[in-house]
Protein backbone atom coordinates (compact mmCIF):
# COMPACT_ATOMS: atom_id res chain seq x y z
CA UNK A 1 0.00 0.00 0.00
CA UNK A 2 1.31 3.18 -1.19
CA UNK A 3 1.55 5.89 1.54
CA UNK A 4 -0.04 8.92 0.94
CA UNK A 5 1.81 12.56 3.28
CA UNK A 6 -0.90 14.28 5.40
CA UNK A 7 -1.17 17.72 6.01
CA UNK A 8 1.59 17.24 8.69
CA UNK A 9 3.85 15.80 6.73
CA UNK A 10 3.92 18.28 3.79
CA UNK A 11 3.90 21.49 6.58
CA UNK A 12 6.58 19.65 7.83
CA UNK A 13 8.61 19.52 4.57
CA UNK A 14 8.09 22.31 3.72
CA UNK A 15 9.46 23.90 6.54
CA UNK A 16 12.81 21.74 6.28
CA UNK A 17 12.96 23.01 2.73
CA UNK A 18 12.90 26.57 4.25
CA UNK A 19 14.96 25.66 7.50
CA UNK A 20 17.49 24.35 4.58
CA UNK A 21 17.41 27.28 2.32
CA UNK A 22 18.05 29.76 5.36
CA UNK A 23 21.50 28.05 5.96
CA UNK A 24 22.56 28.55 2.64
CA UNK A 25 22.34 31.83 3.14
CA UNK A 26 23.41 32.62 6.33
CA UNK A 27 26.64 30.17 4.91
CA UNK A 28 26.90 32.13 2.18
CA UNK A 29 26.47 35.48 4.44
CA UNK A 30 29.23 34.26 6.74
CA UNK A 31 31.51 33.42 4.21
CA UNK A 32 31.77 36.96 2.50
CA UNK A 33 31.61 38.43 6.27
CA UNK A 34 34.83 36.21 6.65
CA UNK A 35 36.47 37.61 3.65
CA UNK A 36 36.17 41.37 4.61
CA UNK A 37 38.64 41.82 6.68
CA UNK A 38 40.08 44.80 4.94
CA UNK A 39 39.60 47.94 7.65
CA UNK A 40 39.78 51.35 6.06
CA UNK A 41 37.75 54.80 5.39
CA UNK A 42 35.60 54.30 2.38
CA UNK A 43 34.00 56.64 -0.15
CA UNK A 44 30.41 56.81 -0.67
CA UNK A 45 27.91 58.19 -3.43
CA UNK A 46 24.63 58.71 -3.47
CA UNK A 47 23.72 60.13 -6.99
CA UNK A 48 20.45 59.82 -9.39
CA UNK A 49 17.82 62.22 -10.01
CA UNK A 50 15.41 60.79 -7.10
CA UNK A 51 14.34 62.26 -3.70
CA UNK A 52 16.85 61.06 -0.46
CA UNK A 53 20.06 61.38 -1.39
CA UNK A 54 21.29 64.26 1.11
CA UNK A 55 18.78 62.95 3.64
CA UNK A 56 20.57 59.42 3.77
CA UNK A 57 23.80 61.88 3.69
CA UNK A 58 22.55 62.71 6.91
CA UNK A 59 21.32 59.70 8.68
CA UNK A 60 24.39 58.41 7.90
CA UNK A 61 26.55 61.05 9.82
CA UNK A 62 23.68 60.81 12.71
CA UNK A 63 24.35 57.18 12.84
CA UNK A 64 28.67 57.76 13.22
CA UNK A 65 27.33 60.61 15.78
CA UNK A 66 25.45 57.74 17.73
CA UNK A 67 28.32 55.86 17.77
CA UNK A 68 30.55 58.40 19.39
CA UNK A 69 32.43 59.65 16.34
CA UNK A 70 33.18 63.25 14.87
CA UNK A 71 31.48 64.73 11.66
CA UNK A 72 32.13 67.54 9.14
CA UNK A 73 29.54 68.48 6.80
CA UNK A 74 29.56 70.84 4.06
CA UNK A 75 26.36 71.99 2.13
CA UNK A 76 26.39 73.27 -1.49
CA UNK A 77 24.13 74.65 -3.20
CA UNK A 78 21.69 75.42 0.08
CA UNK A 79 21.91 79.31 1.07
CA UNK A 80 22.14 80.21 4.71
CA UNK A 81 18.43 81.17 4.81
CA UNK A 82 17.42 77.88 4.56
CA UNK A 83 15.83 75.62 7.40
CA UNK A 84 17.75 72.26 7.27
CA UNK A 85 15.82 70.16 10.20
CA UNK A 86 19.07 67.81 10.25
CA UNK A 87 21.72 70.31 11.13
CA UNK A 88 19.14 71.59 13.86
CA UNK A 89 19.89 68.51 15.50
CA UNK A 90 23.41 67.76 14.00
CA UNK A 91 24.38 71.39 15.70
CA UNK A 92 24.40 69.89 19.36
CA UNK A 93 26.98 67.48 19.12
CA UNK A 94 29.30 69.62 17.60
CA UNK A 95 29.05 68.77 14.19
CA UNK A 96 31.60 70.92 12.12
CA UNK A 97 29.74 72.97 9.60
CA UNK A 98 29.45 74.88 6.76
CA UNK A 99 26.89 76.38 4.31
CA UNK A 100 27.60 77.51 0.94
CA UNK A 101 25.40 80.52 1.65
CA UNK A 102 24.45 81.31 -1.79
CA UNK A 103 21.55 79.17 -2.32
CA UNK A 104 20.51 78.09 -5.80
CA UNK A 105 22.53 79.63 -8.64
CA UNK A 106 18.73 80.30 -10.16
CA UNK A 107 18.11 82.33 -7.42
CA UNK A 108 21.57 84.55 -7.17
CA UNK A 109 21.68 84.14 -11.12
CA UNK A 110 25.12 85.46 -10.83
CA UNK A 111 28.16 82.74 -11.79
CA UNK A 112 30.57 85.25 -10.17
CA UNK A 113 29.20 85.34 -6.55
CA UNK A 114 28.55 81.36 -6.54
CA UNK A 115 32.29 80.91 -7.72
CA UNK A 116 33.62 82.48 -5.04
CA UNK A 117 31.19 81.09 -2.53
CA UNK A 118 32.10 77.22 -3.96
CA UNK A 119 35.51 78.02 -3.96
CA UNK A 120 34.93 79.12 0.15
CA UNK A 121 33.26 75.95 1.02
CA UNK A 122 36.28 73.34 -1.24
CA UNK A 123 38.42 74.99 1.23
CA UNK A 124 36.43 74.19 3.88
CA UNK A 125 35.92 70.59 2.60
CA UNK A 126 39.90 70.42 2.21
CA UNK A 127 40.10 71.06 5.72
CA UNK A 128 37.75 68.64 6.71
CA UNK A 129 39.70 65.89 4.50
CA UNK A 130 42.84 66.75 6.12
CA UNK A 131 41.48 66.81 9.43
CA UNK A 132 42.59 63.36 11.04
CA UNK A 133 39.76 63.70 14.17
CA UNK A 134 37.04 63.35 12.13
CA UNK A 135 35.53 60.07 11.44
CA UNK A 136 33.22 60.84 8.54
CA UNK A 137 32.97 63.86 6.16
CA UNK A 138 29.22 64.85 4.30
CA UNK A 139 29.99 66.74 1.24
CA UNK A 140 25.82 67.44 0.33
CA UNK A 141 25.33 67.91 -3.23
CA UNK A 142 28.95 68.67 -4.29
CA UNK A 143 28.58 66.94 -7.49
CA UNK A 144 26.41 70.03 -8.79
CA UNK A 145 29.96 72.33 -8.35
CA UNK A 146 31.91 69.80 -10.03
CA UNK A 147 29.49 69.35 -12.93
CA UNK A 148 29.05 73.82 -13.12
CA UNK A 149 33.05 73.85 -13.05
CA UNK A 150 33.22 75.65 -9.88
CA UNK A 151 35.27 72.90 -8.29
CA UNK A 152 38.34 71.42 -10.23
CA UNK A 153 37.76 67.72 -10.39
CA UNK A 154 41.04 66.44 -9.92
CA UNK A 155 41.73 68.59 -7.10
CA UNK A 156 38.59 67.15 -5.13
CA UNK A 157 40.04 63.32 -6.27
CA UNK A 158 43.29 64.34 -4.70
CA UNK A 159 41.95 65.62 -1.55
CA UNK A 160 39.68 62.54 -1.33
CA UNK A 161 43.02 60.12 -1.94
CA UNK A 162 45.07 62.20 0.35
CA UNK A 163 42.83 61.81 3.13
CA UNK A 164 42.85 60.30 6.48
CA UNK A 165 42.96 56.71 5.80
CA UNK A 166 40.41 55.37 8.15
CA UNK A 167 37.68 58.56 7.31
CA UNK A 168 34.60 58.19 5.81
CA UNK A 169 33.17 60.34 2.99
CA UNK A 170 29.52 60.76 1.65
CA UNK A 171 29.76 63.14 -1.53
CA UNK A 172 25.55 63.08 -2.64
CA UNK A 173 24.17 65.29 -5.74
CA UNK A 174 22.73 64.13 -9.01
CA UNK A 175 24.73 63.34 -12.24
CA UNK A 176 28.35 62.58 -9.98
CA UNK A 177 31.41 62.34 -12.52
CA UNK A 178 32.01 59.07 -13.56
CA UNK A 179 35.32 59.35 -12.72
CA UNK A 180 34.63 59.68 -8.74
CA UNK A 181 31.90 56.92 -9.16
CA UNK A 182 34.78 54.86 -10.29
CA UNK A 183 37.11 55.95 -7.18
CA UNK A 184 33.78 55.18 -4.92
CA UNK A 185 34.27 52.61 -3.19
CA UNK A 186 29.84 52.25 -2.44
CA UNK A 187 27.75 54.19 -5.18
CA UNK A 188 23.67 54.43 -4.49
CA UNK A 189 21.82 56.28 -7.62
CA UNK A 190 18.30 57.09 -6.44
CA UNK A 191 15.56 56.60 -8.62
CA UNK A 192 12.14 58.52 -8.57
CA UNK A 193 9.03 56.67 -9.42
CA UNK A 194 6.84 59.45 -8.29
CA UNK A 195 6.64 62.42 -6.35
CA UNK A 196 4.47 64.85 -4.79
CA UNK A 197 5.83 68.21 -6.14
CA UNK A 198 5.00 67.24 -9.70
CA UNK A 199 1.76 66.69 -9.01
CA UNK A 200 1.08 70.21 -7.55
CA UNK A 201 2.42 69.23 -2.89
CA UNK A 202 4.54 72.15 -2.25
CA UNK A 203 7.68 71.42 -0.11
CA UNK A 204 6.70 70.67 3.52
CA UNK A 205 9.19 71.04 6.79
CA UNK A 206 9.68 67.82 8.55
CA UNK A 207 9.61 66.25 5.16
CA UNK A 208 11.31 67.35 2.64
CA UNK A 209 13.61 70.10 4.88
Amino acid sequence: MSYLPTAADKAAAKEQKHIDRQKKIKANVDQRIAQATEERGVFVVITGNGKGKSTSGFGTVLRAIGHGQKAGVVQFIKGTQWECGEMNILKQFAVKHHVMGTGFTWETQSTETDLAAAKVAWQKSKEMLSDETLDIVLLDEMTYMVTYGYIELDEVIEALNNRPKMQHVLITGRACHRRLIELADTVSEVQPIKHAFKAGVKAQKGLDW
